[in-house]
């Protein structure tokens, strides 16, 4: 019978070790998952050709905890890509003097107390660097949001380290670079004004400009379009165009504005007269699920704007005052597109609302405005003078602001006849392929501002010297919009912060040394102690 279940369990020993060697398997028992590969990450590993991929690490060298957890997060992570593809991991801090691609890095420098209270300024490096095949290209590894601690901002940088690396080895195994295009023709925004934002997407994309030409074939190519705060009425035959583009695939940002107004006027006179903006779009994008209201929002969380309060024009004293038209927009932590980032500045916008019943669209809420906000009905008029409101008039909460809207469209030329000026080369479409658009109802989120011929950052401002995530924000909502491989999705991921208690530590500290020391002492004395009884007895016995 013992022999029996002894060649029984060697046969099953051997079978399982014959499955191991060829069936792969993990087993992540972790509760949020922290070392599983999504499928579009291992996807894109796997797939990746030609020579092994090389990652150097900078993080080395004095680190403290929350970076040498930083450091420690990011190679199990290639460890684990190891596994699905050829690469390879080195950790090493830059030499002096080195140069290429690093010089062009700049270090975090993080200040620290030490127990006799001196401050110690350390230089760190999170940056890893990418290569294979003669190229090479820098995945940044921390992210800092100012409105986290040092904690979070770590945890955040260790959330979106999976989408880090993927985006960094699907920019290299890229053979070519996809397209995407400012729109021109409508009064958009200048290409001064949207600098900032194009350097950035410069990165991802090949960035043209251009007005539409009559042919939707000369748009096809482009993965997105960018349409920046247009301030003229669009054509029949420029909307025939956006929307067959729309039912071939094509991808759109709506950038503008429910209202016109003019900042010279207001800037010159105090005040300014608002309309409702009539760019003849709010048909076509009614009919794809989303209606831009001609509303001018307020709110109580906004910038301030200095204010002379002196009654003394020779003396000047300017204080800061909440200027409620230019809201701080919140970000929705639900869509990967605009999770973990911080407020996003914006002037004079509008509210969004979604329409329509469709069961082929997916509509999620990009940003909103706070939970004491205000709509004001147009006509209407903006007044300097009455700078200071009852607060118990911002009786609104989270009105959307930014949205993404995902699946099926339906056309707005469906049996309807083609305008004059369209050449048409191609059948019109009643339906669209799966894509995606993304509506914000505020130009100014897309525009940088211009000082002394320079453009500044997007999302700066310069009167509080504040940045916000404008950029962070469109950049990702261009990725997800031209995102074919889904790593987008890879923002969404969440890790628990365990964070450990300071203080109970400190006043245990004593105790857990002392347990530590004598506990297995203690354990070791009983076990033996046992042992002896169950031996003596035993042999007690025997005799």
């Amino acid at each position: 019978m013992k022999t029996r279940t002894l060649i029984l369990a060697l046969c099953a020993l051997a079978l399982a070790n014959a499955v191991a060697h060829f069936a792969f398997f993990r087993w992540d028992m972790t509760q949020d998952k922290r070392y599983s590969l999504s499928p579009a990450t291992r996807e894109l590993v796997h797939g990746m050709q030609g020579e092994p991929l090389e990652v150097r690490l900078l993080l080395d060298g004095q680190l403290n905890a929350s970076f040498l957890r930083l450091r420690n997060a990011a190679t199990e992570l290639l460890d684990e890509f190891g596994v699905y593809g050829h690469i390879s991991c080195s950790v090493s801090a830059p030499e002096e003097g080195e140069r290429g691609i690093v010089e062009q890095l700049t270090p975090t420098v993080i200040h620290e107390k030490q127990k006799g209270g001196q401050t110690v300024q350390t230089q760190i490096w999170p940056y890893a660097i990418l290569s294979q095949g003669g190229r090479q290209t820098v995945v940044p590894l921390l992210r800092n949001n100012r409105g986290l601690s040092g904690e979070e901002n770590i945890n955040l940088s260790i959330e979106q380290l999976e989408f880090a690396f993927a985006e960094g080895i699907s920019s290299l195994s890229r053979k070519e670079v996809s397209r995407i295009a400012f729109l021109e023709g409508h009064g958009e925004l200048d290409e001064s004004y949207v600098y900032d934002l194009g350097a950035a997407l410069a990165k991802y994309f090949q960035v043209d400009r251009g007005s539409l030409t009559g042919d939707i074939r000369d748009i096809l190519p482009y993965k997105a379009l960018i349409i920046a705060d247009p301030q003229q009425p669009f054509s029949d035959a420029d909307k025939y165009q956006l929307d067959q583009y729309v039912m071939h695939g094509g991808r759109i940002l709506w950038a503008m504005d429910g209202v016109r107004f003019s900042e010279d006027i207001l800037s010159k006179e105090g005040f300014t007269p608002v309309i409702a903006l009539d760019l003849r779009l709010q048909d076509m994008l009614f009919r794809y699920g989303v209606r831009i209201s001609p509303t001018l929002l307020q709110d109580m969380q906004c910038l301030p704007v200095p204010v002379n309060v002196s009654a003394d024009p020779e003396n000047p004293n300017f204080q800061p005052m909440p200027w409620y038209y230019a809201p701080l927009l919140l970000t929705s932590q639900q869509s990967p597109v605009s999770k973990n980032l911080m407020q996003v500045s914006s002037t004079f916008c509008s509210g969004l609302e979604f329409v329509g019943e469709g069961d082929n669209l997916r509509k999620e809420v990009l940003l909103a405005t706070s939970s004491a906000s205000r709509a004001l009905g147009v006509p209407a008029e903006v007044d300097l003078s009455l700078i200071e409101l009852d607060k118990e008039q911002f009786h609104y909460a989270y009105i959307p602001v930014g949205a993404a809207i995902e699946g099926t469209f339906p056309s707005f030329f469906a049996h309807r006849m083609v305008p004059e000026g369209v050449v048409q080369t191609m059948p019109t479409l009643a339906e669209s392929e799966p894509t995606r658009q993304i509506v914000i109802a505020s130009g100014s989120v897309i525009r940088n501002e211009v000082q002394q011929g320079q453009p500044l950052p997007l999302g700066y401002d310069r009167y509080t010297g504040m940045q916000f995530a404008n950029r962070d924000l469109l950049v990702n909502a261009v990725l997800y919009l031209a995102d074919d491989e889904n790593l987008i999705s890879l923002r969404g991921k969440e890790l628990t912060l365990r964070l450990l208690n300071e203080k109970r530590a400190r006043d245990m500290r004593t105790r857990v040394q002392t347990a530590t020391i004598l506990l297995p002492l203690l354990l070791l004395g009983i076990t033996g102690a046992i042992f002896l009884l169950i031996r003596k007895k035993r042999y007690s016995q025997q005799a």
